[in-house]
């Protein structure tokens, strides 16, 4: 694990990133850093220590708020509309069904509200809190531009063509990643977030099948035997595959490092879509090399994720600072 003086390190080149990036767009050229310096200081203290706090009763809830990002992030850009409560919203389709980390969003808005009402946009919050969580599990430290606004529109049809479901190929997640401006090089590096994680049987139990007995045989020859093994005794045992769930990763489960490509080149992947970057050579040599170094994932990491927590963002006189991150104005 690269120590504290090491991931500090990775600033520089972020800040020299992001410089490039605000070139781009108009909308990304209107988020700066410390966007809240002046209106509300205290902003981002805030969302770390709500993070934290909510951490140390709940663990899990830090891998949760990262995938909050992503299903935020692509569907539609970063706007919180996946946090709008109701039906026929984001957050009612079946493909966020086991989303969680919603209400340590809430709660971070609640605090702010206090003390700078109608100022830090959720949206926001949830770049910063995902942030946040990788830190806390031993990841690099990233600074990510604010002054996002909140998106006021949020349909359920707009998630199944936006996700990458567990069973894509390479080729079509390379399209829908490719549609957000994201490279091959994104796709790989910000697949490392399954370093941190649990994801539910049902996700991932078409690469077995059930005998007449009702055990589970394998029938994916990506994946290793012993661990293919595991996966099949716990979910086996389980009569509801959607409640019974499985770490990311198996073996640094509680850190965010660079374990996972170690584990595809083992060929422990838990969902078809880790396998199959080790089956297509565009996406193989990446990550071999972020497999041999933990600081280049880190680094890498920390580009791609402030790409992506810039799609589509709301800025200027766009969308609103919503009071509740459940409900729009």
């Amino acid at each position: 694990m690269a120590s504290c003086t090491q991931k500090s390190t990775f600033l520089s080149p972020i800040l020299v990133f992001l410089a490039l990036l605000l070139l781009l767009s108009s909308s990304v050229a209107d988020l700066s850093f410390n966007f809240y310096a002046g209106s509300c200081p205290g902003a981002e203290f805030i969302v770390r220590n709500t993070v934290r706090s909510a951490s140390t009763t709940d663990p899990s809830i830090l891998g949760k708020l990262l995938r909050l990002i992503f299903h935020d992030c692509f569907v539609q850009g970063c706007d919180a509309s996946v946090l709008i409560r109701g039906n026929g919203t984001e957050r009612s389709d079946p493909g966020n069904a086991s989303l969680g980390g919603f209400t340590v969003i809430e709660s971070a808005k609640n605090v702010l509200e206090i003390f700078c009402p109608g100022i830090v946009s959720c949206a926001d919050i949830l770049v910063l809190a995902a942030r946040d969580a990788v830190e806390a599990l031993g990841g690099p430290v990233v600074a990510v531009p604010t002054g996002r606004r909140d998106g006021t529109v949020s349909l359920a049809e707009n998630v199944r063509p936006n996700i990458i479901d567990t069973d894509f190929t390479v080729d079509k997640m390379i399209t829908v990643f490719s549609s957000k401006g994201l490279s091959v090089q994104d796709l790989v590096v910000l697949s490392g977030a399954h370093t941190i994680g649990a994801a539910h049987c049902n996700t991932f139990n078409s690469r077995f099948k059930r005998d007449p007995n009702g055990n589970f045989e394998l029938i994916d020859a990506s994946l290793d035997n012993n661990y293919a093994q595991t996966l099949m005794n716990k979910c086996s045992s389980s009569m509801d595959p959607t409640t019974t769930v499985v770490n990311n990763d198996p073996e640094t489960s509680s850190t965010f490092d660079n374990q996972y490509y170690r584990n595809l080149q083992a060929h422990k992947g838990l969902f078809q879509t880790d396998s199959a970057l080790m089956e297509d050579e565009r996406t193989r040599k990446i990550v071999e090399i972020l497999a041999n170094d933990e600081e280049i994932f880190f680094e890498r990491w920390s580009e791609s994720f402030v790409k992506m927590s810039v799609m589509g963002v709301r800025v200027g006189e766009e969308g609103e600072i919503r009071r509740s991150c459940s409900f729009v104005n």
